[in-house]
């Protein structure tokens, strides 16, 4: 808890993600990422200098899923938890037979979030991007459209009014992995039908084979983006090196 806290404290610190009076809320899929984040912001809440809400919001994709466990959680972080129920996964995979589902189904979800926070009077949104997924974007981003591209730490969504925030960024996804195993996080298998057969799913495995040749291949691209950088990636400190989590 206190290597992982420290990592988001720093993420959060160098990115000026959190203001005092901020209501934030944590997108929670029921994964493992999203469970990780909605935890260590909830202790972060505790002791954080600068005085912030949080609420949990689910996005019920329609798929039968049992966020009972979830419910749970919130309970005893004493955090707000709100399940959100659509027809998303439906409407996509039955109605739509959508080919390439996941860019449409990220549209919808954001703008069902976004819909949800807007309803509650919710400021901003963390959402539960780790390290490994920056370094994939990264890649994905370069080999399928010919872009050097990544999601930003902070991105202000001025039509919605809403700031989107990754606190985890400086946490591997093995780390994130490693904690919701040791403090037995309520993850839900995911049903979506596209799960494991995606574009990303092409790049994780050719980054994995990568990383394994060039041990510091993920470091190098990470540290690539802040360096250059990408837009609103250059950060006010300096991050913590993943290796140093191992």
């Amino acid at each position: 808890m206190q290597k992982l806290m420290g990592l988001l404290r720093r993420c959060v610190e160098d990115y000026d993600m959190i203001s005092d009076g901020d209501k934030i809320a944590v997108g929670v899929s029921g994964g493992k990422d999203s469970l990780v984040l909605l935890k260590l912001m909830a202790e972060l809440r505790r002791y954080h200098n600068k005085k912030f809400e949080i609420e949990a919001i689910t996005i019920d994709m329609g798929l039968g899923m049992d966020f009972t466990g979830i419910e749970k959680l919130c309970e005893e972080l004493n955090v707000p938890y709100t399940v959100v129920k659509t027809e998303i996964g439906p409407i996509i995979f039955d109605y739509r037979k959508e080919k390439n589902p996941c860019s449409m189904c990220a549209k919808m979800r954001r703008g069902a979030l976004n819909q949800a926070l807007k309803d509650r009077g919710l400021n901003k949104l963390a959402l539960g991007h780790h390290y490994d997924d920056a370094v994939e974007t990264f890649v994905m981003s370069l080999i399928y459209e010919g872009r050097i591209s990544c999601f930003q730490p902070v991105t202000n969504l001025d039509r919605m009014g809403v700031i989107q925030i990754r606190p985890m960024l400086y946490i591997t996804e093995r780390s994130a992995d490693n904690f919701a195993q040791r403090f037995q996080l309520p993850v839900i298998e995911n049903r979506c039908p596209a799960d494991k057969h995606t574009k990303r799913e092409e790049i994780k495995e050719l980054v994995y084979e990568l990383q394994g040749r060039y041990p510091d291949f993920k470091d190098r691209i990470f540290g690539a983006m802040q360096r250059l950088p990408l837009p609103e990636w250059g950060p006010q400190g300096r991050y913590k090196r993943p290796k140093d989590q191992e």
